[in-house]
């Protein structure tokens, strides 16, 4: 697919979905590496909002949500600008997980269990992008016969 030209919005959005699943994936497996690390802090990202920002984009919906400019009392004054950006995933420490001696923050029950459930999306979320090609493939094939 070349700059222009896309074929469906839902396909935009099952491209970003799985871009911010594979980064999820690292994360998870960076954790788990850093399991005897000391004072190693368990990362994650916020998945679910980047994705609600990108089909705000995609589907061109507007936000409910009030945004405050800053004032500009000289031309010379900065333009605000939106940090962090809200387009891409934020990554975060993860809260809630008992710190070991050492301060290492990773769990391991808690780091298998999320990639196990990340690794779910992944493949769905690559199925959906397989279907959605072969229904491209299927439409060419038809229109060979005709």
């Amino acid at each position: 697919m070349y700059a222009g030209f896309s074929t469906s919005k839902s396909k935009q959005l099952v491209d970003s979905a799985l871009s911010s699943r594979v980064t999820r994936n690292q994360l998870i497996a960076s954790n788990i590496a850093n399991i005897d690390t000391p004072f190693y802090k368990a990362k994650d990202i916020d998945f679910e909002t980047a994705l609600i920002e990108k089909r705000k984009e995609v589907y061109k919906l507007g936000s409910n949500e009030p945004k405050l400019e800053l004032a500009r009392t000289n031309d010379k004054h900065f333009a605000s600008i939106d940090f962090p950006s809200s387009k891409i995933p934020t990554i975060y420490l993860r809260d809630g997980h008992m710190a070991r001696n050492d301060a290492n923050t990773v769990d391991l029950d808690i780091e298998t269990s999320e990639m196990s459930k990340n690794v779910l999306m992944i493949q769905a979320l690559d199925s959906a992008s397989k279907k959605h090609g072969d229904i491209f493939k299927s439409v060419i094939d038809a229109s060979s016969k005709i």
